[in-house]
């Protein structure tokens, strides 16, 4: 049964014909996870698009924030020329952009344009290499997003303008599940998940979290690819959105550092012949039942953390968020339904998960769940143990490992992780060490509000 909102290539053509939809949206994301592509006449794309592409330049795969080409990539470069990739439209992603009047949206494959290749460092290349993978073990995977966010009643225009200073969040208290608090944003969340619900995005529901003005938007679960596309299209769709009302949502991680961090809790499971492959009958600790193929994979994962932790916190800003007592796991553990651990298990049977709440809101969804893929069958390969189920306050446990303090501590794990080589090859680690430490670089060479603050008066 096709969801509301999807689209095949008849049915966009019979909506282009009665005058419905006049725009089809190509698009892709960097490094950062932000979408990229260009909008077609709707006519031009299914009589070109749809069947042979189109280009977009590659150096988009090597620009930093401020859309600067950054020196020093092997993929692309000024002395290569910087030439183009070839964007190959996936069709069983297009659907009805119910956000913006008379549009439908696609999401690409990116291709080298002479050998008709996956582009090995595109970030949903990644992602399918790993899924390639599990589905030579005889697996699938299944995933969700739980996305938060903070809403601020300034329009995008006006937060740059003021610096991004005295900003008015949507709600003034904290409203974690507080129904009142939350019917005061309800004119964007009720709309963004009207919007999900009529592009193919199946919601599920909204809640108001722990900060003033944040939020959550959780979707329906689905296999991974599909879950990382949803997830990449929603922020889009809720940027848009925000846009539109003349409001503003970040998905940063840590915006204030007096409020929550927002995190993108990541929930999957692995799946062999419509069966939970994680479901079974062993205790493996604090009643918690599951089957070697659970208990590897949950080692796996864990077991790697420090080696992919800058794909699940991607910015300097990331790191803020990992604060003991702060709702953000600080501490490497696993537990049964404790928010207080990195790892979360829930569900039983059929439903029995892995929830990793490591990843923040400002995480790329193909490299957090290709890291979190390629973790786990790592564990499953070499049948490695976890450690014993944590029972009790993990921020108090000061002997467990921590997750890294810094994105320049992460970003060293992964250039020198020999699992980063094995699991997704040296060209990729090159790319994206190259990413990370150019990143801290900007950093680094940058004056703060807070050194100003510090130092300009009384230094």
């Amino acid at each position: 049964m096709s969801l509301n909102g999807m689209l095949t290539l008849e049915e966009l053509a019979t909506k282009v014909k009665t005058g419905d939809i006049h725009t089809v949206i190509t698009g892709f994301t960097d490094h950062y996870g932000r979408v990229h592509g260009k909008r077609f006449d709707a006519e031009y794309f299914l009589e070109e698009v749809a069947e042979q592409g189109t280009h977009g330049c590659d150096y988009l795969l090597t620009v930093d924030m401020e859309m600067e080409p950054v020196p020093g990539y092997s993929y692309a470069n000024w002395e290569l020329g910087y030439g183009d990739f070839h964007m190959v439209p996936d069709l069983a992603t297009l659907r009805v952009a119910a956000w913006l009047p008379g549009s439908a949206i696609v999401l690409c494959d990116l291709e080298d344009p002479r050998t008709h290749d996956l582009v090995e460092v595109a970030p949903r290349t990644i992602l399918r290499r790993q899924l390639q993978r599990a589905e030579g073990l005889g697996f699938t995977a299944a995933a969700a997003s739980e996305l938060e966010y903070y809403l601020y009643e300034n329009s995008y225009r006006e937060a740059v303008e003021s610096k991004y200073m005295a900003l008015k969040p949507a709600g003034w208290y904290i409203e974690d599940y507080h129904l009142l608090q939350g019917t005061r944003g309800e004119r964007y969340h009720g709309l963004v998940r009207r919007h999900l619900g009529q592009s193919g995005i199946p919601p599920e529901n909204s809640k108001g979290e722990w900060g003033r003005g944040q939020h959550e938007m959780n979707i329906r679960y689905s296999d991974l690819l599909t879950m990382a596309d949803r997830h990449t299209i929603m922020k889009l769709l809720m940027k848009d959105t925000a846009e539109q009302m003349g409001v503003s949502v970040t998905f940063m991680a840590k915006p204030d550092i007096t409020e929550a961090g927002s995190s993108c809790h990541v929930h999957l499971s692995l799946w062999r012949d419509g069966v939970n492959a994680f479901d079974g009958k062993d205790d493996v600790g604090g009643g918690v039942h599951g089957s070697d193929t659970f208990r590897w994979f949950l080692a796996g994962w864990m077991g790697h953390v420090r080696d992919v932790m800058a794909w699940y916190a991607p910015t300097i800003n990331s790191y803020k968020r990992y604060q003991d007592g702060s709702w953000a796991p600080t501490r490497i553990a696993w537990s049964h339904d404790n928010r207080t651990a990195g790892f979360r298990v829930v569900g039983h049977g059929s439903s029995l998960r892995i929830e990793c709440r490591i990843p923040g809101a400002d995480c790329n969804p193909y490299l957090v769940y290709a890291a979190a893929l390629a973790s786990g069958l790592d564990g499953i390969s070499s049948k490695t143990e976890p450690p014993a189920i944590f029972a009790g306050d993990v921020y108090q446990a000061q002997e467990l490992p921590r997750v890294a303090y810094t994105l320049r501590d992460a970003a060293d794990d992964f250039a020198n992780s020999e699992f980063v080589a094995a699991a997704f090859g040296e060209a990729i680690q090159e790319h994206y060490a190259h990413f990370m430490s150019k990143e801290q670089e900007s950093f680094d060479n940058s004056v703060t509000d807070w050194e100003r603050a510090r130092y300009f008066e009384r230094i």
